[in-house]
């Protein structure tokens, strides 16, 4: 009987190694690092398992080179591609990664059949539906962490203006990991109270420009792609499913219908729980905020097609 969960990385870059961390800090499942360069997955599996004794985790740290070692994983978080340099947008990684995406997604479902899978490689929409539909999972098993991080970073962004908690800011971001997400202003509340009672109209503006292009601001700081707060929303997935904890989260989930869209991943308000994406939530939108969903659906579409 496993005495844990069991939660396979597959990618042990910055963000990969970031959630273990994470994990093993809070003891929330057993661990198995995969990547294809050889010692750095074992290296860093090893140098967590080190440092168990200080911070006092009791969890399994496997570093390998082989999906064998990830048979029968409760939940995979695929992180799994190249990652973003000053310049570069999303769609920049498209081929490669699609590429690397096909080989992951069908390794992942032969070894764990029964598993949840959370795509964090970009670009994120088109990767998510990539790896659902050459893997074979149900689509409610495979999701895209997006959502929870622009909502993330939009609400930080709020409460910094504001001078407030992060905790009293609840945001909403719909659409694409990108340029052309959407975050829903109207739906913004700081401690319950709308957002437009503390904030006008032109900083409310700039805030979610910053918010569309969060993650490019800091790829043209760091020289590479953000790692602890998508690390971070990936734990809360993580846990979300593991504990069913039915959690109500923006991610990309597969749409067959809702929002008038069919056949598309795209980020949207979810359940999450043991099962995955288990309903997908249809918030009332404006006409614009429709077209805009609409178009960025339009936008992910045509990716799809260039890597299927």
């Amino acid at each position: 009987m496993k005495s844990r969960p069991k939660v396979s990385l597959v990618g042990a870059g910055n963000i990969g190694s970031t959630i273990a961390h994470i994990i093993a800090q809070n003891e929330i499942a057993d661990l198995v690092m995969l990547d294809v360069v050889e010692g750095m997955p074992q290296g860093k599996a090893l140098d967590l398992f080190e440092a168990a004794p200080v911070d006092g985790y009791d969890v399994k740290i496997i570093g390998t080179n082989s999906y064998e070692d990830t048979q029968g994983s409760d939940v995979i978080v695929i992180t799994a591609g190249i990652t973003r340099k000053p310049g570069m947008s999303r769609d920049d990684l498209l081929a490669t990664n699609a590429k690397i995406m096909k080989d992951v997604a069908k390794n992942c479902a032969t070894h764990s059949p029964n598993a949840k899978v959370i795509v964090v490689s970009n670009p994120l929409d088109v990767m998510t539906y990539v790896a659902s539909s050459v893997s074979g999972y149900p689509r409610s098993s495979v999701m895209g962490m997006a959502g929870v991080l622009d909502s993330a970073r939009f609400s930080s962004f709020v409460a910094n203006e504001i001078n407030v908690s992060v905790s009293d800011v609840n945001a909403l971001v719909l659409g694409g990991h990108g340029d052309s997400m959407i975050p829903l202003i109207r739906y913004c509340t700081v401690g319950g109270v709308p957002v437009t009672n503390f904030l006008s109209e032109n900083v409310l503006d700039e805030i979610v420009k910053r918010t569309r292009f969060a993650g490019g601001e800091i790829v043209s700081m760091l020289k590479t792609s953000a790692y602890y707060s998508p690390a971070t929303a990936v734990v809360s997935m993580v846990k979300a499913i593991l504990f069913d904890k039915r959690k109500v989260i923006t991610c990309a989930a597969y749409l067959n219908g809702e929002y008038g869209l069919e056949d598309v991943y795209i980020g949207v308000p979810v359940i999450l729980g043991k099962n995955g994406v288990e309903k997908i939530i249809e918030v009332e939108l404006e006409d614009s905020e429709r077209e805009e969903l609409h178009n960025t659906a339009t936008v992910i579409k045509e990716m799809i097609g260039k890597v299927s």
